[in-house]
């Protein structure tokens, strides 16, 4: 059965998406950007951005009943390739070894003109707490 997570703000719920979706024990989590509670890119450069969509995956993933230490996958989506090293360093700051799965992608463009990174993940639901 799957069962949808949500976060509060849900800036997805007007394109009608889901946060994320729980299939038993697997949480597949949507795309998160470097927006802001109130749905705008934050300021600040790729780095800003790159900071603010984990933070929103890790929101993401606890409202599904996970968390970053449990994410076997990640996908991340970027504008530029030349910011590929930035990636590399936030990786190192979200994720310890055993280092996930990963894949990176640039992209011509994200769901705004000013996104320059989105990450989708895939874990490990943890506790029967999911959204």
């Amino acid at each position: 059965m799957l069962k949808r997570v949500h976060t509060t703000p849900d800036i997805y719920e007007p394109f009608l998406l889901s946060q994320g979706i729980r299939l038993g024990d697997v949480l597949y989590i949507s795309g998160q950007a470097g927006y802001a509670d109130h749905g705008k890119i934050v300021e600040g450069g790729f780095r800003a951005q790159g900071e603010q969509a984990f933070s929103n995956l890790r929101r993401a993933l606890v409202a599904g009943g996970s968390n970053l230490d449990h994410v076997a996958k990640v996908t991340i989506f970027v504008t530029d390739m030349s910011n590929f090293n930035e990636v590399v360093e936030l990786r190192r700051k979200y994720f310890s070894e055993p280092y996930r799965a990963d894949t990176i992608v640039e992209v011509k463009a994200l769901y705004t003109p000013e996104a320059m990174i989105e990450i989708e993940a895939i874990a490990a639901v943890t506790t029967d707490e999911a959204g």
